[in-house]
């Protein structure tokens, strides 16, 4: 029996304009789209409808996870509490964000990231969440332990994309070391002598294995088809480094230079939603709507707040000259969606996944009424 739902008295977001009408939702993919009130089905009302929000890069499981220090929840639990909260916020693909390479002050390990994965993983055969989900490998590579945390997730096929990323003081996202101290010397409450140590000693570890532990990763994920990203990217030097290993994404640049050069190579500029709702970065770095308003921003990402990632999509344009829309839903949806690879979603298109979320703006706040995934509503 064929499974058909029809959306009828909606404001259909398509890629490149708004169309009052109808959609049609069969067997898991978008059969039609009609202007006018041709058809009968279920009143939206004058509600938006919009692809479904594909999350590149939330941190947010591993607080559900560890939700307090030396606190873990059961991992499959965890996973459920996290996707039901990103699917609510109408994300309907998600790469949750797994940690490989710890710090010191790391109150997790990679066994505990394995047994996140494995939750995943679980939780997909078992037809138990809502969004879809694939693994992002959130690569520390100045961290000694990094290559072994690497080698737990040799052969898992549900890693879409693997980050290069250095947060020792003096690089990238932590050039200025009074920010570095503001969050990490606070943070872990060392006086000035135990911040000094501290620093010298990441430094150190940042100078003796991130290049060979980016060139490892780098020729790893090319050989089993993972998409690369380069993380907080200062300068067009990090950004040649990125090209010549192959980078496809560019997380987080801090600078405005960085971001231009990524863009002028054909990299994708991923930046955070809750950036955009800030209107700054809360590291001082380069403003995300700053560079949307240099057409230099490809991608947004929710990073730890969920709900941030459907509330830029609406506010970007209120802030940013010349964003539409739909330029606006793309940089949630169709962007990120090419960006690893995952063609058959992301846009309201004939053919594509059935994955649609309702929306009306309540006082400029976008409230999600309902979502679908594959035509079957998740929430």
């Amino acid at each position: 029996m064929t499974a058909e739902t029809v959306l009828n008295n909606a404001r259909v977001v398509l890629a490149d304009e708004i169309v009052e009408g109808s959609i049609v939702l069969r067997d898991g993919l978008i059969a039609g789209i009609d202007a006018g009130a041709g058809r009968s089905g279920e009143d939206m009302g004058g509600d938006f409808i919009i692809p479904g929000l594909v999350e590149l890069h939330t941190d947010h499981l591993e607080g559900h996870y560890a939700p307090r220090p030396k606190v873990r929840w059961n991992p499959i639990a965890a996973v459920l509490a996290h996707d039901a909260q990103v699917a609510t916020a109408g994300i309907t693909t998600v790469l949750d964000a797994l940690r490989v390479g710890m710090d010191d002050d790391a109150d997790m390990n990679s066994a505990d990231m394995r047994k996140l994965a494995d939750a995943i993983e679980d939780s997909v055969q078992q037809d138990r969440l809502r969004a879809d989900h694939f693994i992002h490998l959130r690569c520390e590579v100045s961290a000694p332990d990094c290559l072994s945390a690497f080698a737990h997730f040799d052969g898992d096929d549900r890693i879409k994309l693997a980050s290069l990323m250095d947060h020792a003081p003096g690089q990238r996202q932590f050039v200025d070391l009074e920010t570095y101290a503001y969050y990490y010397q606070r943070k872990l409450k060392l006086t000035d002598r135990e911040f000094q140590q501290f620093c010298e000693k990441r430094m150190a570890e940042s100078a003796t294995n991130s290049g060979p532990n980016r060139a490892f990763i780098a020729a790893a994920c090319h050989q089993r088809g993972i998409v690369l990203a380069s993380h907080d990217d200062a300068t067009t030097g990090h950004v040649d480094e990125a090209i010549e290993q192959g980078v496809r994404v560019a997380e987080f640049p801090t600078t405005k230079e960085a971001a231009k050069a990524s863009k002028a190579a054909g990299l994708g500029v991923l930046m955070g939603a809750p950036n955009v709702m800030r209107g700054a970065s809360h590291s001082g770095n380069v403003s995300a709507r700053t560079l949307a308003g240099e057409g230099l921003l490809d991608i947004l990402s929710s990073d730890y707040i969920p709900f941030s990632l459907i509330q830029s999509a609406f506010f970007l344009g209120d802030v940013v000259d010349g964003i539409s829309l739909p330029q606006a839903v793309a940089m949630v949806s169709k962007n990120p969606a090419e960006a690893v690879g995952l063609s058959d979603r992301g846009v309201i298109e004939q053919g594509r996944r059935a994955d649609v979320v309702r929306v009306r703006l309540d006082d400029h706040v976008p409230v999600v009424r309902t979502v679908w995934r594959q035509g079957r509503r998740v929430a």
